[in-house]
């Protein structure tokens, strides 16, 4: 299973597979036709009080990974779909954050891969 980061304000190509937009919120500036999304799944997305609470400040990376982590026991049948379109082939989660790395769809992504957190990030397995 193999999962695709790319942000909403890239251009689609044929190796993205099924395009899924990760976001609560439509991507300021993108249009429908740009953005090229497939399944649009508002509910996967962090809370609207944790992605204010994190505002994308490094020192609250680890923090907002266990928090988000914890969020998304609550949507195991969107999780559940997810997982059933990346076993069938490409899949890639579309996000309007300008951070690449430390953003709510790499940490949806190790959900739906099925990787635990660990070590110093929250001291335990999630």
């Amino acid at each position: 299973m193999s999962i695709r980061l790319k942000r909403a304000f890239e251009p689609a190509s044929p190796e993205d597979g099924v395009r899924v937009l990760v976001e609560r919120l439509w991507p300021r500036g993108v249009s429908k036709e740009r953005a090229a999304v497939d399944l649009w799944l508002k509910d996967v997305a962090p809370s609207p009080e944790l992605r204010r609470w994190y505002g994308h400040e490094p020192a609250k990376w680890p923090e907002f990974r266990r928090r988000y982590r914890n969020e998304l026991r609550n949507h195991e049948e969107e999780l559940a779909e997810l997982r059933r379109l990346a076993r069938h082939g490409p899949v890639t989660f579309v996000f309007g954050s300008r951070e690449t790395e430390r953003n709510s769809a790499a940490v949806l992504r190790e959900v739906v891969e099925g990787r635990p957190v660990t070590g110093e990030e929250t001291g335990e397995a999630v």
